[in-house]
């Protein structure tokens, strides 16, 4: 779906941008950028898909997660030097009005609509689990919101004969994709930055391990991102002084805490263990670091 897509995208670029010099229409001709960073997005998400469908290396121990989260970030970027550069090519045209031509950038942008909205039914599945399709999802909705924006435009100019709607539409399609870009450039960089993963809470996830039967206290505790839907935690837990085979129930419980209600299942937890001296004084409490636990599951 995702080569379909790029391809039918790309193609439509050269005929918005042929048409929108032709019509002399700004608005199709940022329109056309857009599409052409909907065609990068397209791009990316592809190779993305590619590069995270590999198995981890000797050099790349956890895969390739993270290049869908780089493209991503890149895709955002570029979508916010876009707009910036259409936000001051609206504003020279606000001062020098130039005529276009409404009927063409009635039908082309007609075909936006069909090709954006036929792409984004392909994605809208996919997009809801993978932070990079769903990049691309956004671009094709703000690329449809644009196209039904240039249709109502083109009518309204038609009927009034207000040439100035054609670089106000500029104006409100950059907005729309800054719009769009923002959500993405913010959560792609928290992954990069290895930021606590979106809808989790680090004192939630804290105070769920106290709870598991066995557990005293949990410190050091640390969770980060590895993709858009691969989280990794690792954290010291307190327990009593007793041998691995007894201690290894509560590794398992806590793993299947982490797992199966905040989904997170590459986990590396650490035991240490109490022990503790009735002496004259009372009971003192030492601290005696022995063992890591390794858990890894897909």
């Amino acid at each position: 779906m995702l080569v379909w897509s790029l391809l039918a995208t790309s193609a439509f670029v050269v005929v918005e941008v042929f048409f929108g010099l032709r019509a002399h229409s700004l608005a199709l001709i940022s329109d056309a950028g857009h599409n052409a960073t909907d065609a990068l997005a397209l791009l990316l998400a592809w190779f993305a898909v590619y590069l995270q469908g590999k198995p981890a290396d000797e050099s790349r121990t956890f895969g390739y997660h993270r290049a869908g989260v780089l493209a991503a970030f890149v895709n955002a970027l570029s979508l916010i030097l876009l707009s910036v550069w259409i936000l001051y090519e609206s504003w020279v045209r606000l001062f020098n009005p130039v005529t276009p031509n409404e009927g063409v950038m009635l039908w082309v942008a007609a075909g936006a609509i069909l090709l954006n909205g036929g792409i984004m039914l392909g994605l809208y599945t996919a997009s809801a689990s993978d932070i990079n399709i769903r990049g691309a999802f956004l671009h094709m909705l703000g690329d449809l919101v644009g196209a039904v924006g240039i249709v109502v435009g083109a009518l309204v100019m038609r009927a009034t004969g207000w040439t100035v709607i054609d670089p106000l539409l500029s104006v409100l399609i950059s907005l729309l994709i800054i719009w769009t870009a923002w959500d993405i450039t913010r959560e792609s960089l928290n992954i990069l930055l290895e930021g606590l993963p979106r809808g989790l809470k680090l004192g939630d996830v804290v105070e769920a391990v106290k709870k598991v039967e066995g557990v005293l206290d949990v410190h050091d505790l640390h969770i980060w991102s590895l993709g858009s839907q691969s989280h990794a935690l690792s954290c010291h837990v307190l327990i009593d002084d007793m041998p691995t085979s007894q201690s290894d129930r509560i590794l398992q419980d806590v793993n299947g805490l982490l797992g199966g209600r905040f989904h997170v299942h590459h986990t590396t937890v650490q035991f240490e263990h109490v022990s503790c001296a009735v002496s004259g004084t009372g009971c003192a409490i030492s601290v005696q670091q022995t063992h890591g636990h390794h858990h890894h599951a897909h």
